[in-house]
């Protein structure tokens, strides 16, 4: 450790840009000039999977755990990106297996726009016994509720090319153990900092310096869900209601300024 890294220049298409911040409730206006930083997994996700070929982990029960995204800069659109991808640790205890990537994207002139980790949970025992399940804290505020169809795991694929089933084949994800479709990890993240532009940032998400996040339960589709954010610490949650269930947990750093 750490892995070599693997360099790719993937340019990424206006119209897909837009068909995103559709998808996710998003005013372009908010986005003009820029890509958005939390659309990452869209090109990073396949270069970290190749990160992960040849481990000797069972990685078809791969979980996606969370990620940090550290933002550096702003993404310009219309310009060639720079990407970097490589395996940062691997964290195995016996019970599982924590495998971290690391991606770096930018350009020839910023290089290092946006630094995400990607954290990949792999299973090697069965748990002891249940575990406390993450709530949203009683004294979070509402930013937003969010009503989520059944097909947002499949419009959601289409967008970012990430096609694991259980997000929009239904008797997939009951084989999987599920009563139906699940959101991705990364579908919640981007609704989240989609909401925090509207309701903290006034509609700049250059502000955003990092979101840290742990996904915690899987988000059956269709749903109803808030957003939250603690503001004595920045926390930031998705979840039923304050003192319900969390689906989503993690911590959000603000500029004052735009970088």
């Amino acid at each position: 450790m750490p892995g070599p890294w693997i360099e790719e220049l993937p340019p990424r298409p206006a119209d897909l840009v837009a068909s995103y911040l559709r998808h996710l409730g998003a005013d372009p206006a908010w986005y003009r000039g820029t890509v958005p930083a939390h659309l990452f997994p869209q090109w990073g996700f396949p270069l970290a999977a190749r990160g992960l070929v040849g481990l000797p982990y069972p990685l078809a029960r791969v979980v996606n755990a969370g990620c940090r995204l550290r933002v550096n800069a702003p993404l310009p659109s219309g310009k060639r990106l720079v990407v970097r991808a490589r395996l940062e640790s691997i964290d195995d205890d016996g019970r599982r297996a924590i495998l971290t990537t690391r991606i770096v994207t930018g350009t020839r002139e910023v290089p290092d726009a946006l630094d995400a980790e990607l954290r990949a949970l792999v299973p090697l025992k069965k748990s002891d016994g249940p575990r406390a399940r993450p709530t949203v804290p009683l004294d979070a505020r509402e930013l937003a509720f969010l009503r989520l169809r059944a097909d947002a795991g499949l419009d959601f694929a289409l967008l970012t090319g990430d096609f694991n089933p259980i997000h929009w084949v239904p008797a997939y994800a009951r084989a999987a153990g599920f009563r139906a479709c699940i959101l991705h990890g990364f579908g919640t993240l981007a609704r989240a900092a989609v909401t925090l532009d509207r309701a903290v940032l006034s509609g700049r998400p250059e502000r955003l310096a990092e979101i840290d996040v742990r996904f915690t339960r899987p988000l059956v589709l269709p749903a109803s869900v808030g957003v939250y954010l603690r503001d004595a610490d920045g926390g930031l949650f998705v979840g039923d209601a304050p003192g319900g269930g969390a689906y989503l947990e993690g911590r959000v750093a603000l500029r004052e300024t735009s970088p």
